[in-house]
């Protein structure tokens, strides 16, 4: 009984866990190249109900992830455009970017509600997932969850072994040397933006396809928020990264088992708790500014207009 219990608790940090390390990966890349997009709650929900309506109208989830990439790529692109070509303040364009995808979203989600559409499958591995605890935890996951660790190895590895992952950061720390070299800034930010919005709207088909799979107007509750702060607390390197969206998500969880027990803390100060830790933790990393400026890109949130 102790095992079920150990195994359904990690299973449940995991899928918690799961679209934080997603979205923050896509932020990861923006901001490497040198864009802030505070916009990540809005593209989450737009990809969430594309993903859903999606995959309710054709009956295949799958389908409804593409579709959520896609949708996730179109509205990053209005920020990008926004930012990019007319040079519009990114802080002020990717809270916008939120307002409206929560309202964008409400309006197509209004027939939705209350609606079913298909689920995630599961890659289980034949033999492997019957082992106690090891077999349900690492060989029959929902496909996104493996999804998110092979994405995250991937983007280490393009950050670190691969010309394009130099020149990616070459343009988030020094965008004026970077185009004096020959690169132009502005597709690389708007390659950035796209893969950050992709990212964003798989998370959100993960809430609204697996995490949640019913359609409400409040599905990402703030986890694009969150994951914005882990993309700091991880100081812009993807293996921190992870370790922070599981200690998030475990914090995520925790709320909500405390709130199935019934304990007596009131119930909108438990559901709280992902936020006060998000607070904290950013609050002990501000105190360390060598640290962050060791590892912030340079020109993050600066607007680059070339000079012919």
């Amino acid at each position: 009984m102790d095992l079920f219990y150990a195994t359904s608790f990690v299973l449940s940090i995991i899928s918690a866990s799961t679209p934080l390390l997603l979205a923050a990966s896509g932020e990861l890349i923006t901001e490497k190249s040198g864009v802030l997009n505070l916009g990540v709650e809005g593209m989450m929900l737009i990809g969430a109900i594309a993903g859903f309506a999606t995959a309710h109208d054709t009956g295949s989830a799958l389908l409804g992830v593409l579709a959520a990439a896609g949708a996730g790529i179109i509205i990053s692109l209005i920020f990008a455009v926004l930012t990019q070509t007319f040079l519009a303040n990114q802080i002020a364009a990717g809270l916008a970017l939120t307002i409206f995808g929560h309202g964008f979203a409400a309006l197509l989600g209004a027939g939705y509600v209350g609606i079913a559409a298909p689920t995630l499958p599961k890659l289980a591995f034949p033999l492997l997932s019957k082992i106690p605890f090891f077999g349900p935890v690492l060989f029959d996951q929902n496909i996104l969850i493996y999804f998110s660790f092979a994405i995250l190895i991937a983007i280490s590895w393009f950050l670190r072994k691969t010309h394009a992952g130099l020149i990616l950061r070459a343009v988030g720390d020094n965008h004026d040397a970077a185009h004096a070299m020959g690169y132009s800034v502005l597709k690389i930010r708007y390659g950035a933006i796209a893969f950050g919005g992709a990212m964003a709207g798989i998370a959100g088909a993960y809430l609204s396809l697996y995490y949640s799979p019913l359609w409400s107007q409040d599905l990402a509750s703030g986890r694009g928020w969150i994951a914005l702060a882990l993309v700091v607390f991880s100081a812009w390197r993807p293996y921190w990264l992870l370790a922070g969206a599981y200690l998030f998500g475990g914090i995520t969880y925790l709320s909500l088992y405390m709130q199935g027990l019934g304990v007596p803390i009131p119930s909108p100060l438990i559901s709280a708790l992902p936020y006060f830790g998000t607070i904290i933790v950013l609050v002990l990393i501000s105190r360390d500014r060598r640290r962050t400026r060791l590892n912030q890109p340079a020109c993050l949130g600066k607007s680059f207009h070339a000079v012919v």
